[in-house]
C-alpha cells in the first residue's frame, strides 16, 4: 500500500464527510416529514465493484442491507454508466421492504472512469398496497404495495417518464412522493459532486486505491475483534409474539461459533416464514449481523471502523432458506424489516452475553412500534398517509442505565415533533411522555418507554405493527426486564386494548394511544 496511514485516515474522513452530505441534502430537499423530521433514510457510497466504502450515520437496518441492493441492480443492469439512476425496491432482488425505494449512480470522471458507485435509501410514507402507509397486516407481498425490480429511473440522464408516471399513479400520496424521489437524486447528485472533487483534488489513482484500502483495513479491525471472543459455540433463541394471523409465537435460533479471528452464524431450526408480515428476507438478516458485529468489534477494539465496514469477510451467515430469516415470494414482509431485525439482533446479542458477559448490554425495547394512518385531510380534500416509528427504552449496560425514549439498535430515527405532526397530518397530539418506571430495574436501569396519543381530526385507516406487548425486553447479568408495550384506542374516554398487529378503520374523535417498552435493567438490584 503506498498511502500512508495519516493519508489513509483522511480519506475517511473525506468519504465519511460524503455520505453524511448526502443525508443532509436529503433531509433539506424531503416533502414528507417522515423523511424532513424523522430522518428515516440514509446514504452511501460503493467502489466500482460495488463494495461498501462509507455510509453516512443513518439507519442501520437500511445500511447494512444496502450493499444487497447495489450488488442486485448491478447484476440486472450491469455497470451503471454516467446519468443512470438505478431504482429498485423489491425484497426478493435487493430490497427490504415496499416502502424503502433505494436510488443508485454511478460515479465517472470526463475519460470514462468509473470512480464507484453513490446511494440513498428513504422510507416512503405511502407505495400503495391494501392501506395507507403501505404497512398493512397482510398475508402476501401484493399486498403490501408496489414492487419495483432493479430497473433504471434515469439512463443517460434522461427520465424514464413512463415507469415515473407508474409509480406515481399506484401510490396515494403522488406529489409527496414525487418530492421525496427528487430529494433522493439531489442527494446522489451532491455524493457524485463530492467524490469527484475528492478525485480531482487527491487524484484518481490515489481515490480508488484509499477505497480499497479502507475496505481491507475495516477487515483487518473485525478479524482482530473477533480474536478477542473466546472460541466457542453459544447459542441463543427468542420469539416474535405473533404474525398478527394467529402464528406464534415464532422462533428465531442462531449458534455462533467463533474460531479464532472468524465467525459463522447458523439460524439453523429457526421458524419457518409464516402468513403475516414479519418474515425478513436474507437483506435483513444479513444488516442485522453487520449491525451486530460492527458493535461488538469497536466495543472490543475500543476503535470505530471505518464507516463502510469492511466487507465482513470473516463473517460467514447461513439461513435456511424459506425461513422468518431468509424469506422466499410471496410472502409478506413489511414487519420483517422493522420489527423480525430487532429479534434477531436480540437473538445474537443474548448468544454473545454468553461470550461476553460483561460487555454485552440486557435487551432493549425490541420493537419499532410502527403506527400508519390515513385517509381524507378534511384541511385540503386530499388524501394524506402518516407513518412513524416510536421510540423506546434501550437497555441498562455494565457501564451505565440505558436511554429513555430513544430509537435503537436497528433504528436510529428521530420521533417527529409535535408542531410537524399537527401541521402536515389532521392529528391533535393529547399526550406525550416518558412512561416512567417502564425500564426494568438492576444495578443500572433499563430506559423508559415513550406514550404517545394521537386523537383523529378526520376518520381515518389505521395499521399497527409491533412486538414486545405480551413480555418485555429481558434484563442482563441479574437485571429485570423492562415492561411491555401497549396499544390502546381511547374511544369516548373509554380504553380498549388492541392487538400488536393489526389494521382497522376509526373515526373523528378517536385517539390511538402507543405505549413502547421498557429496556431490560443490568446487574442485580443493590
Amino acid at each position: 500500500m503506498s498511502l500512508s496511514p495519516i493519508d489513509l485516515e483522511v480519506f475517511r474522513h473525506l468519504f465519511a464527510a460524503l455520505a453524511e452530505e448526502m443525508g443532509a441534502a436529503l433531509k433539506r430537499a424531503a416533502f414528507s416529514p417522515n423523511i424532513k423530521e424523522r430522518r428515516d433514510y440514509s446514504c452511501a457510497l460503493f467502489d466500482p465493484w460495488g463494495v461498501a466504502v462509507s455510509m453516512g450515520d443513518h439507519m442501520p437496518v437500511h445500511l447494512g442491507a444496502m450493499p444487497m441492493s447495489v450488488e442486485a441492480a448491478l447484476t440486472a443492469l450491469g455497470p451503471l454508466a454516467s446519468g443512470d439512476v438505478a431504482c429498485l425496491n423489491d425484497p426478493f432482488h435487493g430490497g427490504t421492504h415496499l416502502p424503502d425505494i433505494t436510488l443508485i449512480a454511478g460515479v465517472h470522471l470526463p475519460d470514462g472512469t468509473a470512480l464507484g458507485y453513490v446511494a440513498s435509501r428513504a422510507h416512503h410514507s405511502d407505495v400503495g398496497g391494501s392501506t395507507p402507509g403501505s404497512m398493512p397486516l397482510a398475508r402476501e407481498i401484493f399486498e403490501e404495495g408496489l414492487r419495483i425490480p432493479p430497473v433504471l429511473l434515469y439512463s443517460r440522464g434522461k427520465r424514464n417518464e413512463a415507469l415515473w408516471a407508474t409509480v406515481l399513479a399506484n401510490v396515494r400520496t403522488p406529489q409527496e412522493r414525487a418530492g421525496d424521489l427528487d430529494a433522493q437524486i439531489a442527494a446522489l447528485n451532491t455524493g457524485s459532486r463530492r467524490l469527484l472533487e475528492i478525485a480531482d483534488r487527491r487524484g484518481a489513482n490515489e481515490t480508488l486505491e484509499a477505497m480499497g484500502a479502507l475496505i481491507a483495513y475495516a477487515d483487518r479491525l473485525v478479524h482482530a475483534g473477533l480474536e478477542l471472543i473466546p472460541d466457542g459455540c453459544y447459542r441463543a433463541q427468542d420469539s416474535l409474539e405473533d404474525d398478527g394471523f394467529g402464528t406464534g409465537p415464532i422462533l428465531i435460533q442462531a449458534a455462533l461459533t467463533v474460531t479464532g479471528g472468524s465467525l459463522t452464524i447458523d439460524f439453523a431450526g429457526t421458524s419457518p416464514q409464516v402468513p403475516g408480515g414479519v418474515n425478513a428476507v436474507a437483506a435483513i438478516t444479513s444488516s442485522a449481523v453487520r449491525y451486530v458485529v460492527r458493535c461488538v468489534v469497536q466495543a472490543l477494539l475500543g476503535e470505530a471502523l471505518p464507516a463502510g465496514g469492511g466487507s465482513m469477510s470473516a463473517v460467514t451467515i447461513e439461513m435456511p432458506p424459506g425461513s422468518v430469516v431468509d424469506a422466499r415470494p410471496p410472502a409478506a414482509v413489511a414487519a420483517g424489516n422493522v420489527e423480525t431485525s430487532q429479534r434477531i439482533t436480540d437473538v445474537l446479542f443474548l448468544a454473545l452475553a454468553q461470550a461476553l458477559p460483561d460487555l454485552m448490554p440486557a435487551l432493549s425495547q425490541g420493537t419499532m412500534n410502527n403506527t400508519t394512518v390515513g385517509g381524507t385531510d378534511p384541511r385540503t380534500g386530499e388524501p394524506f398517509a402518516y407513518y412513524e416509528t416510536v421510540g423506546g427504552g434501550m437497555g441498562a449496560g455494565p457501564e451505565g442505565d440505558g436511554l429513555s425514549g430513544v430509537h435503537v439498535h436497528m433504528s436510529n430515527s428521530l420521533n417527529t415533533p409535535i408542531e410537524a405532526l399537527e401541521h402536515a397530518y389532521p392529528f391533535r397530539v393529547t399526550h406525550y411522555a416518558i412512561r416512567r418506571g417502564s425500564g426494568g430495574s438492576g444495578r443500572n436501569w433499563g430506559g423508559d418507554g415513550l406514550r404517545r396519543d394521537l386523537e383523529m381530526l378526520a376518520p381515518a385507516r389505521v395499521s399497527l405493527l409491533s412486538e414486545r406487548r405480551v413480555h418485555g425486553p429481558a434484563g442482563a447479568a441479574g437485571g429485570e426486564a423492562g415492561s411491555p408495550g401497549e396499544n390502546v384506542l381511547i374511544r369516548g374516554g373509554v380504553e380498549e386494548s388492541l392487538p400488536a398487529k393489526a389494521t382497522f378503520s376509526i373515526d373523528a374523535g378517536d385517539v390511538i394511544s402507543i405505549r413502547s417498552p421498557g429496556g431490560g435493567g443490568w446487574g442485580p438490584s443493590e
